[in-house]
C-alpha cells in the first residue's frame, strides 16, 4: 500500500516535508516509527522513543496502534508547533 508521510515544524525542518512511502498492509503507526527510526541516525536521535511526538493519521490524532491504509496521510511533529 502507498501512503504519504508528512513532518511538521522543528522535524520538518531537519527531516523534509512530504515523501510517499509503500508499506506492507496492516502496519501500525508505531510499525511505520520503528521504519523511521532504522532509517538513520537523524531519524533515529528525532523520532527517539523517548522523545515527545505525536502523531496523526488522515488528519487525526492518533495512538501508535491506529492501523495505516492504502491512500492514508500520516504526520509526525511536536507536541506544540506554530502556524
Amino acid at each position: 500500500m502507498t501512503v504519504k508521510l508528512k513532518f511538521f515544524a522543528a522535524l520538518r525542518e531537519r527531516l523534509g516535508a512530504n515523501e510517499v512511502l509503500s508499506l506492507p498492509s496492516g502496519t501500525t503507526v508505531g510499525k511505520l516509527r520503528d521504519l523511521l527510526l532504522a532509517r538513520s541516525d537523524l531519524h533515529a536521535e528525532l523520532l527517539a522513543r523517548g522523545r515527545a511526538v505525536r502523531c496523526a493519521l488522515n488528519q487525526q490524532l492518533c495512538a501508535e496502534d491506529a492501523v495505516i491504509t492504502d491512500g492514508a496521510e500520516v504526520a509526525f511533529f511536536p507536541p506544540v508547533t506554530g502556524g
